[in-house]
């Protein structure tokens, strides 16, 4: 196995780290044995960061046979819980928070809140709380990504505004565009989830992270007084004419040209939007960053940061081995090279890694590794069971184009976590 994987190591650039003997530092002990890995990572540049870390690893442990198997990744989310249940891996892809509780009430992961004892637990802080259900972990994070507000550097500095720190500083900022022609946001909600990141961020800097992650998980009411004041708060942007019109016609692609063509001032969107941006003809001189401001002072920032996971199945065979590939993958050394601009291109969930020389990945790095200690929230469609997401961001989609909805929207929701949960 291992020898047909040299290409991707290559392709990496990994050979001058591993004569430094950084990795080897991770892991004194040798291992032997099996490991069954089972991945999802099957589009290009993942997969050969997944072979990259196998090769890797088998090197730094001769004796150790690696059996890796890569999946489709939407096949993978249908075969999942079969070979978790028979047959299962040693080792296996996913993700956290939500989207890993069916499975963990389902004792198909197995509990490795040790792997996240002394050290390991404070360079990985930002990612813990995704990873906890139940006071304990039940794998590790591998890499994610920041959301916030991208926005228009010339058009802030034309009208002599600021990045905001609080609510009333983005309110004021939006009604002097508003007042010079230029609509405050753009976002395309033909595909619904986009108005599902406004909420949670609506949402999470009303009421926190931990009212959010309830919610979530159907442990608060959609009719409650802390839920009409996020959807009080968002009216005040709507009523403002803060978004651009007609949004419901447009993905999220398209409404990029709003902002580069300078209609609309900002994008509240995941670190994706970058590339799209420059190519649009933004460049960094035009594009900047900031983080969703305070809304409610007594709540912490929590920030949407979707997170990849590998977890250990509880039906594993070598668990002894799985858990040291897991304390390796998280390593300071690994995380850089894994998700650097020429493997990955995301952020390193190890807060002693480095980051690419890209100013977003920086300013993401330093905003969820020092500035966020409210939480980590992995999405409206990751953290709510499927059905309930779909239910609820039809609503919120509804809900920006007639607000006047609202009791109906947040009934038919409430209903539906009856239902569902």
């Amino acid at each position: 196995m291992v020898s047909t994987l040299k290409a991707s190591v290559t392709a990496l650039g990994v050979s001058a780290i591993m004569a430094t003997g950084a990795f080897a530092d991770a892991h004194t002990e040798k291992l032997s044995g099996d490991l069954v890995i089972f991945s999802d990572m099957s589009n290009p540049a993942p997969r050969a960061v997944m072979e990259g870390m196998v090769e890797r690893f088998g090197d730094m442990h001769p004796d150790l046979n690696i059996e890796l198997t890569v999946i489709d990744r939407e096949a993978y989310k249908t075969q999942i819980r079969n070979f978790l249940t028979a047959n299962a891996p040693d080792v296996a892809n996913w993700y956290a928070a939500n989207r890993m509780l069916p499975y963990v009430d389902a004792g198909l992961f197995e509990d490795v809140s040790d792997i996240w004892e002394g050290q390991l637990s404070e360079e990985l802080a930002s990612t813990k709380g995704a990873m906890t259900l139940n006071d304990k972990q039940w794998g590790v994070p591998y890499t994610y990504y920041q959301w916030g507000v991208y926005y228009r550097k010339d058009i802030y500095e034309k009208y002599d505004l600021s990045e905001p720190q609080d609510w009333d500083t983005l309110k004021s900022n939006c009604q002097t565009l508003l007042d010079n022609g230029i609509k405050c946001f753009t976002i395309g909600t033909k595909f619904l989830w986009t108005a599902g990141g406004w909420f949670d961020y609506l949402n999470m800097r009303t009421n926190g992270y931990d009212f959010h992650a309830a919610l979530t998980n159907g442990q608060e009411s959609w009719t409650s007084d802390e839920v009409r004041q996020t959807f009080a708060n968002w009216r005040e942007l709507i009523d403002m004419g803060a978004f651009i019109d007609n949004h419901t016609a447009y993905s999220w692609q398209e409404a990029l040209p709003f902002m580069t063509g300078g209609d609309a001032a900002a994008y509240l969107m995941g670190n994706f939007a970058v590339a799209p941006l420059r190519e649009g003809g933004l460049d960094d001189d035009k594009l900047d960053f900031f983080q969703f401001p305070a809304i409610n002072p007594d709540v912490e920032l929590a920030e949407d940061a979707p997170t990849d996971t590998f977890h250990i199945p509880s039906g594993a065979t070598n668990k002894d081995n799985a858990k040291a590939f897991l304390k390796w993958v998280v390593s300071a050394e690994n995380q850089t090279l894994i998700n650097s601009g020429d493997a990955l291109g995301q952020l390193p969930v190890n807060n002693q890694s480095s980051v690419d020389d890209d100013k977003f990945l920086k300013e993401g790095f330093a905003m969820l590794s020092s500035n966020s200690p409210g939480g980590v929230a992995q999405f409206f469609d990751r953290d709510a069971p499927a059905e309930m997401a779909k239910v609820a961001m039809e609503g919120f989609q509804e809900f920006m184009v007639r607000p006047d909805n609202l009791d109906k929207i947040l009934e038919r929701l409430e209903r539906a976590r009856a239902r569902i949960y």
